[in-house]
């Protein structure tokens, strides 16, 4: 079996902490098992595919966007798919099956599983993805899905219907499908045996292969990648599950959540504070985030969620936060706060000289052992302050060490890298007449090629 996890979306439902670089999967908010670090959901989800031995046999696809935090966030050898272009699940599940049968060799008879990044789970939960290998060679049908026994009437989910005069334990044959009914709907579905559709399923390599033909779409990777722009944009149930007919789906009586707001996210979390701040003691069910070195004092509020980021500021009545999405519509500033594959950067200050120069101000934080790729700006140039930690510096392929309190200017067009010996720190101060993060021209990523350019 081979594991495809989708990680997809720029979503702002749990702004200011996710934004267009950093989706809700990458926040991290959750204890790990041993309740000494904070973790975000992907590296969750991760640890549980070691513990069920399923991680060497899983791939991520996701977009360019997310390469570096995943990198940053997982350990160096995942395997991941990149979409050349952001679109939908059905184009992103049939780029990954193609690079699983045309790049990898995957046998055709390979059952091949699709998971949401993202979903808090008991660990005996992925025993159950294990176990559609077998629904899939028992059943004999194309697509098996695990739906979830729900635990109360939720508006905010799709539903499986399976079949109702079947009771074998292991599978049932599914009747239909029911998006985000009205609340006494789904208790009557639910009454009946509906099942929440937790948007996990499997199929044979060989279904999703022949279906590409049939659609006349390519199916070995390299043409994919130069079409992908052709495909459509839709939904994998759309395109796909809600037009096959021969589909069951595996009952799971055990936890599951959908992290998708600060209503549901909080509910997770180990202690009401997170960063720096206070909640009074008559403020209840109110949760603190606080991602700056800001006091914040929550006082005489309940039912409320703060949190705080580079970004900007929510204070939201619980039940209200997912109206962020509306507010944040139109807005279209520059995420504050990035992972990286190096460390992480903060935007600390924006602003504008009477000669109308754009002035961005930063705080990189490259950890040990880590490094820069060997780079050049064209509209803009730098001045880094080095605030702690050591390191090694290329400026035009001229080599010198980097200590704290150095000072180093990089005009325009000048390449620069840099690696961190020590977990190091640098404040930079950029100038120029258009400060975008695509103003970067990236000549080598490899510090042993970068060392081999310098001038002896």
């Amino acid at each position: 079996m081979k594991l495809i996890l989708l990680s997809g979306g720029s979503g702002k439902r749990l702004w200011p902490l996710s934004n267009d670089a950093r989706s809700k999967q990458f926040l991290r908010i959750l204890d790990d098992k041993f309740h000494t670090n904070k973790i975000s959901m992907v590296q969750r989800v991760w640890q549980q595919l070691k513990i069920s031995n399923l991680s060497d046999d899983s791939f991520i696809a996701t977009s360019q966007s997310q390469v570096e935090i995943l990198n940053n966030q997982l350990e160096d050898n995942i395997k991941l798919v990149v979409e050349p272009e952001r679109r939908d699940t059905f184009p992103a599940i049939a780029l990954a099956a193609t690079y699983l049968y045309s790049m990898c060799g995957v046998n055709l008879n390979e059952t091949i599983a699709i998971l949401p990044v993202d979903p808090y789970v008991d660990d005996n939960f992925f025993e159950c993805i294990k176990e559609l290998d077998d629904v899939l060679f028992q059943s004999g049908a194309d697509i098996a899905l695990i739906g979830v026994k729900p635990t109360y009437p939720s508006e905010k989910y799709g539903y499986i219907i399976p079949n109702y005069n079947e009771r074998d334990n292991k599978y049932l044959s599914v009747h239909s499908f029911v998006e985000k009914p009205h609340k006494t709907k789904a208790q009557t579905m639910i009454d009946q045996g509906a099942l929440w559709n937790c948007g996990v399923f499997a199929f044979k390599l060989d279904y999703l292969i022949n279906l590409l033909i049939e659609y006349g779409l390519p199916i070995q990777y390299e043409n994919m990648l130069r079409q992908y722009d052709t495909i459509p944009s839709n939904s994998f149930d759309y395109e796909v599950v809600e037009k096959t007919n021969n589909i069951v789906v595996k009952p799971f009586d055990g936890y599951w959540r959908d992290l998708g707001t600060w209503n549901t996210l909080t509910d997770e979390m180990s202690s009401s504070i997170i960063g720096r701040g206070h909640i009074s003691e008559d403020s209840y069910n109110s949760h603190l985030i606080n991602e700056l070195n800001l006091p914040v004092n929550v006082l005489g509020l309940s039912n409320i969620v703060v949190a705080v980021s580079p970004d900007g500021i929510l204070v939201s009545d619980k039940s209200a936060s997912p109206r962020i999405k509306e507010v944040l519509k139109q807005d279209t500033s520059r995420p504050m706060f990035e992972e990286r594959r190096w460390g992480y950067y903060q935007v600390i200050d924006y602003s504008q000289n009477s000669e109308n120069d754009h002035i961005l101000t930063k705080r990189i934080c490259i950890t040990k052992g880590n490094n820069l790729s060997y780079q050049y700006h064209v509209y803009r140039e730098e001045m880094w302050t080095v605030v702690s930690g050591e390191g090694e510096l290329v400026l035009d392929n001229q080599y010198q060490i980097l200590k704290k309190g150095d000072l180093i200017k990089i005009p325009p067009k000048t390449k620069h890298s840099v690696k961190a010996l020590t977990d190091l720190e640098i404040i930079e101060i950029q100038l120029g007449s258009n400060l975008v993060e695509e103003d970067i021209i990236r000549i080598n990523s490899e510090w042993s090629e970068i060392i081999k350019l310098c001038v002896v």
